[in-house]
Formats: structure tokens, C-alpha cells, sequence
């Protein structure tokens, strides 16, 4: 399964993809696009041979294109899209080349803590002080809105103890590192059914 990554930060979350025993054999990152030139994540991409991509190219009326973004997906013949703290709304075009293909990691239990404006920090500080005991990381189909779309996996943590939002952070990245790229060699593997808008991931 050839793989592209979309990011907007450090990339843990692509290191952990690159890391899993799956890379190489289940799937393969084919490509590394972000709607920054200058993330951490592409420096990760370069030291596996990766090509990256700036997504996002502005236009003079300040909105972004993602032709870029397009072009590179077609010119690696992409089979998987996974956003890994990536920041922008994937738009309809490659959401609709991709239909339930573009898989999103989000840092909580889904339905809860989603949503526009949820991401990184926020979402562990509204974990932390809803005074939740169980947080995690869930793993869905991305559509046209922020973290509706249909969930494929989750893992559960307990937070009871943690004293801070950037301790639940950290244990929510352990999970995040381990069942994403476990999510993907699944799919590569075919286990993935999608019927009447849900999706099940098979033992």
C-alpha cells in the first residue's frame, strides 16, 4: 500500500508510521506533504528518502490551493492518505478521489473533544479539565468535517492520576504511536469493511 502523510508539525506521529515493522512490507510512505515549508516532519522524510511537498501554495487572494497536493498524490500513484497533525481541511477534491481512503488520528476519544478547533494542547486541556479519567486516541475516515468522520479504532488510557494536560498528552502519543501505524498495516491487509457509513476493522 503506497502511503502519503500529511503534516504540520514535528511528525512523532510519522516517525512512529516509518518505525512500525509493517513499513516496507503491509505499506510504504510514498510521499510527506505539508502545508509548511519548514516542519520537523520533513527532515524525518528526507533521512527515510522520502519526497516531500509544500501542500498548500497561497493565492493573491489569500486562500491556499491544494493543486501541489493533488499533483503529488497522482504523481506517486498514492493508494492511502493518513493526516498525522495535520492542521488544515483536506478539501472535497481529494476527499473525493480518496473517499474513505484518508484516515485521521485525533489525540481523545471521539465523538468527544472534536471538532474544529480541537487539536494538539486543546483537546488534552479540555480532557483535563473536564476531569475525564479515561482519555485516548482514535483513529477515523476523514470527510468534510472536522473529526466526524466514520471511526475505525480507538485505544483507551487512564488519565485518573495525570496531574496536568501535558501529562495526558504524553500518554495519549504513547497510544497514538502504536495504533496508528497498527491501523494502517490493517488496512493494508484488507481488513477494513465500510457499510452504511461505518467502518469495522477486522481482527
Amino acid at each position: 500500500m503506497k502511503l502519503a502523510v500529511f503534516v504540520s508539525g514535528r511528525g512523532s506521529n510519522l516517525r512512529a508510521i516509518y518505525e512500525h515493522p509493517a513499513h516496507g512490507s503491509s505499506y510504504r510512505v510514498e510521499a510527506v506533504i505539508s502545508d509548511k515549508a519548514e516542519c520537523g516532519a520533513f527532515e524525518i522524510a528526507r533521512s527515510y528518502s522520502t519526497p516531500t511537498y509544500v501542500c498548500c501554495e497561497k493565492r493573491e487572494d489569500g486562500t491556499r490551493s491544494f493543486a501541489p497536493a493533488s499533483a503529488a498524490l497522482k504523481e506517486r500513484e498514492i493508494d492511502v492518505v493518513a493526516l498525522a497533525g495535520f492542521l488544515k481541511l483536506v478539501p472535497p477534491e481529494i476527499l473525493g478521489a480518496y473517499r474513505d481512503r484518508v484516515f485521521n488520528v485525533h489525540p481523545a476519544l471521539l465523538p468527544s473533544f472534536g471538532g474544529a478547533g480541537m487539536y494538539g494542547m486543546r483537546v488534552h486541556r479540555a480532557v483535563f479539565e473536564s476531569g475525564a479519567k479515561i482519555s485516548g486516541a482514535t483513529i477515523h475516515l476523514a470527510d468534510e468535517e472536522y473529526d466526524r468522520g466514520p471511526i475505525v479504532a480507538q485505544a483507551c488510557v487512564d488519565i485518573a492520576d495525570a496531574d496536568s494536560p501535558e501529562e495526558i498528552a504524553r500518554r495519549v502519543l504513547e497510544v497514538e504511536h502504536r495504533l496508528y501505524p497498527e491501523t494502517l498495516a490493517r488496512v493494508a491487509e484488507n481488513n477494513l469493511s465500510i457499510s452504511d457509513g461505518r467502518a469495522t476493522l477486522k481482527p
